[in-house]
């Protein structure tokens, strides 16, 4: 049997590619605002403020159901947000600064509050640092079905409010020239990126749950300018990081799905940074040199011409060592190889080089062209 009819088969599978995928839909979705307002740390302190949460839930009601300690992950999620923006409005603090304070403070708290519940000798308390780095494999159906519900309503939000906050990503002052109330949208966006952490913490935890709200914007960023194409792209490659880090995951006995799910989207985003036709370094270096190449190939063209110019005849030969004085930061050879087969240049001899009729044609195109431009430039 292959992974596939697992996935149909296999309930515990089945449920936690769910489970995975709905996380990474909503997480996706909301990373692409995350990354477009410049707030990739806002995920990174919402999921560190969660601990405090689910611990001190659990000292209240003193059982680990998901419910209650969701529930209470969410609230301290939203005091560390209102802590945040005091400080950055109260204060001359920067907001990466209070950021960086409200993650070490909250997370501080929790690590703290979790080894003090740790050392009661409460039973109920097993299992409770899961949290820091997910449970994936704990997942049954009810919960999947209780953060799908959750997150289709995040999701609805997004699409309710979509110009609002496309308008908010780009220009928050504008929006607020234009009647929009920008502090509200802001607690409204950052609200639903406490959903999307609060739901991905049994399966991702803690730790790595900043990476969802990271990665998926990053690499859907590489592949396009269009906002609409975006926010889809980045909630595809998180869901599909989900399933994949899921199916993986489930191929070894003790391979933690949520570390797994992170690797997958982590090389998702590579692969982005590197091949994405937009932004991809590799296809930026090859632009870069294929530029590089048709610039030296022009030099070449025009010293020929030139050179040609002085003898008045645009068509006479040059030897190969004349045209590498003239043009010493090119590779001539290489040059002249090219324009060869573009029908520019000739071996008129061997080591004699001349411009065709059609190379002295296309130098003077970008003579008047060179010219136009610096006759407008100075206009």
């Amino acid at each position: 049997m292959n992974i596939f009819e697992l996935l149909l088969t296999d309930y515990t599978i089945r449920t936690v590619a769910l489970g995975a995928a709905v996380i990474g839909l909503v997480s996706g979705v909301l990373s692409a605002y995350a990354v477009l307002r410049k707030q990739s740390l806002m995920g990174d302190v919402m999921s560190h403020a969660a601990l405090p949460g689910v611990v001190i839930a659990f000292l209240v009601i003193g059982v680990k159901a998901p419910l209650p300690l969701m529930i209470g992950a969410a609230v301290m999620c939203g005091l560390g947000m209102l802590l945040m923006l005091t400080i950055t409005q109260q204060t001359r603090i920067k907001e990466d600064s209070a950021m960086g304070i409200v993650l070490a403070v909250f997370f501080g708290l929790g690590v703290a509050l979790l080894s003090w519940v740790q050392r009661q000798g409460n039973a109920n308390q097993a299992g409770l640092d899961k949290f820091i780095f997910g449970r994936a494999a704990a997942l049954v159906q009810d919960e999947v079905v209780w953060m799908a519900l959750v997150g289709l309503i995040a999701l609805a939000l997004v699409i309710i409010f979509w110009k609002e906050f496309k308008l908010l990503s780009f220009d928050a002052h504008y929006a607020a020239t234009l009647g929009f109330n920008a502090r509200l949208l802001d607690l409204l966006l950052t609200a639903l990126i406490v959903i999307a952490v609060v739901i991905g913490l049994e399966t991702v935890g803690v730790v790595l749950m900043s990476a969802m709200i990271v990665a998926p914007g990053v690499a859907a960023r590489q592949w396009t300018n269009r906002f609409g194409l975006m926010v889809g792209l980045s909630g595809g490659f998180g869901a599909a990081s989900g399933v994949i880090g899921a199916l993986i995951s489930s191929l070894e006995r003790g391979l933690p799905t949520g570390p797994v799910i992170v690797l997958v989207i982590s090389v998702i985003t590579l692969l982005s940074l590197l091949f994405a036709a937009e932004r991809g370094i590799v296809w930026d270096w090859m632009r870069q040199r294929r530029n590089r190449r048709q610039l030296r190939t022009a030099a070449v063209l025009e010293a020929l011409y030139e050179m040609g110019e002085h003898h008045g005849d645009p068509l006479h030969a040059h030897p190969l060592k004349s045209l590498q004085a003239a043009v010493p930061q090119c590779d001539v050879p290489q040059a002249l190889k090219a324009l060869a087969e573009t029908g520019l240049a000739r071996e008129a001899f061997p080591g004699l080089w001349a411009l065709t009729p059609t190379g002295v044609e296309q130098v003077r195109k970008l003579l008047q062209s060179t010219q136009a431009d610096t006759v407008y430039a100075a206009g």
